[in-house]
């Protein structure tokens, strides 16, 4: 008996119609399907530590965790004051990332150099210096003079050099710092007073250590004992020695800026490595004539305090379970899910301190679906603070649900066909 060939035509274009019908009914993904779900975790949820006061001397005091920039003790440390010449750690790292191997900067002294006020090297007006002799005056002496010679010369006036250095405050992330000297001596214009705050006194200085590509420059001379140079006419020395007597009184000190005007009063900003932490101190205010000693008093309470109050934890050690996502109009109903290897992210936190992890991931995703794909993130966070995140990606790929595919599965089960 022969087959009309009519009749299989019929059946034939039903099936493409059935395959079409459930492709475009039960594969097509709704409209608003793709949500996130976010979901809060809280480990050691143990009763937050009390807040401590360590009675300081400082009117505004913040202890960085150098590593993560966390602040460990806070006190006033977003109110805006008058920083002196802890100001000179911003000069010095402009200078520092102007500088080549290959290349010795000149720094020839102006009249307006010359003529600032006391602490001074004493430059005399047209004389020249190599830039790398002058840091070591800036840091170690505080010099005025200097201060304002190597603005010139690296930012063409004093104008355009606080104007990089605005903008390299802005780019470390200090909200509330504005600089119009080189040198910190009061000053003020029409947009305001030369001021910052203990905060971001604290992550300038954690970028001269960490992320500045000139950290160990940095480092080198801040920690330099005394130094020893001349003019470049070779017809005058100088003698420097360093000021930062935070050097010689706790085991790990790293370096340091002191600073005073009349109206900052004293001021400093320093660091201190050991037992693998990395602290930041800063201080405004602390104290005016005769109370000079105050901010040692103040930096060694607060570095000890940072010391035996805080350990270092990997945030993101803790194990998180993943989950199966929902697939739409994909060939299987669902994909599985990893977490990206995390980067270790070190954070000083005391006992009590609480770690939230927070998870964030969408509900459904559709297809086609490629290995690997980011369908979420997960975010560390301590005091509410993000100190890491990583993605959770698809383990494997999921092909699309075609009309094709559709027709085939519907010979394969209606008819039996191989797959």
């Amino acid at each position: 008996m022969r087959r009309n060939p009519g009749i299989r035509k019929r059946i034939f274009a039903l099936l493409i119609i059935l395959a079409a019908f459930l492709c475009g009914q039960v594969c097509r993904q709704p409209e608003g399907i793709l949500v996130k779900a976010v979901e809060n975790k809280v480990l050691d949820a143990t009763a937050a530590a009390q807040e401590v006061s360590l009675d300081l001397y400082a009117a505004s005091a913040v202890l960085m965790d150098g590593t993560s920039g966390r602040v460990l003790y806070n006190k006033d440390g977003d109110t805006p004051l008058p920083m002196a010449s802890t100001t000179k750690i911003m000069t010095c790292i402009l200078a520092l990332e102007s500088m080549t191997e290959d290349t010795e900067i000149i720094c020839t002294v102006s009249g307006t150099a010359s003529a600032q006020p006391e602490v001074k090297l004493g430059m005399i007006t047209g004389d020249s210096f190599y830039l790398s002799d002058l840091l070591y005056s800036l840091m170690l002496e505080s010099h005025n003079d200097t201060a304002v010679c190597i603005a010139e010369t690296v930012g063409g006036s004093v104008e355009n050099f606080a104007a990089m250095m605005n903008a390299k405050a802005a780019e470390i992330g200090c909200t509330q710092t504005y600089y119009i000297t080189p040198n910190g001596l009061d000053a003020e214009d029409e947009n305001g007073e030369h001021h910052t705050t203990a905060h971001d006194l604290a992550l300038v200085m954690r970028y001269c250590l960490t992320q500045s590509p000139k950290s160990e420059e940095f480092l080198a001379v801040t920690q330099t004992a005394s130094y020893t140079f001349s003019n470049i006419s070779g017809t005058r020395t100088y003698s420097c020695t360093n000021h930062n007597a935070f050097l010689n009184l706790m085991e790990g000190a790293l370096s340091g800026k002191t600073g005073f005007t009349g109206k900052a009063g004293y001021c400093y900003i320093g660091a201190l490595s050991r037992d693998g932490k990395l602290l930041i101190v800063a201080l405004l205010a602390c104290g005016w004539p005769n109370n000079k000693g105050y901010k040692w008093v103040d930096t060694k309470k607060l570095m000890n305090y940072g010391l035996t109050e805080f350990e270092t934890r990997d945030i993101t050690s803790v194990e998180i379970p993943t989950k199966t996502l929902t697939v739409t109009n994909g060939q299987q109903e669902s994909v599985s899910t990893i977490l990206e290897e995390p980067s270790p992210s070190e954070v000083l936190m005391r006992s009590g301190d609480q770690v939230e992890i927070r998870v964030e991931m969408l509900q459904t995703i559709e297809a086609p679906v490629a290995e690997g794909t980011q369908v979420g993130l997960v975010h560390y966070l301590v005091d509410g603070e993000e100190y890491a995140v990583t993605s959770i990606l698809t383990e494997s790929g999921v092909e699309e649900r075609t009309y094709r595919y559709c027709l085939r599965e519907l010979m394969r089960e209606f008819l039996l066909w191989p797959a």
